[in-house]
């Protein structure tokens, strides 16, 4: 193996680690967004607490950081000789910088929960089965008011979106495990839930 997919694989890491809603609530209020709100770095929270135009901000960036590292990573990891097959070569792509949104090292492995910069990883994927999820997303979201309920409905429904559009067994199967670590970072959301004490909009 060269040492393109090695060098893309870490960027993308590094890349998915920018905490983006603590550094705009530094910018935009001179604030540490996790003392407020949920008290997550991720765009729902910075929505929450800092308004629209810097949620959609910190939305923007995290989708960002997961299509960037399926697309201009992939193609810099492709370049060189390896023996995965570009499709698995995304998706390990995917994983690092979801995994860097979750466990940033610029906060001692503490991060958001992935749901943006996993939806920016599968544009770069399957631009149609996001679609068909975030559709769902808003249809939840306006029927719930909760954020939370409608992104992992979105979660839970992007594979199978997928599989119906044929995608790659290992996209596929990627779509999956990500909806349960989707899943797994919300299960402080789902007892709020359950406890009927989830914020809503």
């Amino acid at each position: 193996m060269s040492w393109q997919f090695p060098f893309a694989l870490v960027l993308a890491y590094v890349v998915g680690s920018i905490p983006t809603g603590l550094l705009i609530g530094k910018l935009v209020r001179g604030i540490d967004i996790r003392d407020h709100g949920s008290g997550n770095i991720g765009a729902t929270n910075t929505l929450r607490v800092l308004g629209k135009p810097a949620g959609i901000t910190a939305l923007a960036i995290d989708v960002g950081k997961g299509f960037i590292a399926v697309t201009v990573l992939a193609a810099i990891a492709s370049s060189g000789r390896s023996p995965l097959s570009i499709p698995m070569m995304k998706v390990l792509l995917g994983v690092a910088a979801i995994a860097g949104h979750n466990w940033t090292v610029f906060l001692r492995f503490k991060g958001g929960k992935g749901v943006a910069t996993s939806a920016g990883v599968f544009v770069g994927i399957s631009w149609v089965s996001v679609v068909i999820s975030v559709a769902v997303f808003g249809v939840v979201v306006m029927a719930t008011r909760i954020v939370a309920v409608g992104s992992m409905s979105a979660a839970v429904v992007l594979p199978i979106a997928m599989s119906v559009l044929h995608a790659e067994r290992e996209f596929v199967a990627f779509a999956i495990a990500a909806a349960v670590l989707v899943l797994i970072r919300h299960r402080s959301n789902i007892g709020r839930l359950i406890r009927g004490e989830e914020h809503r909009f």
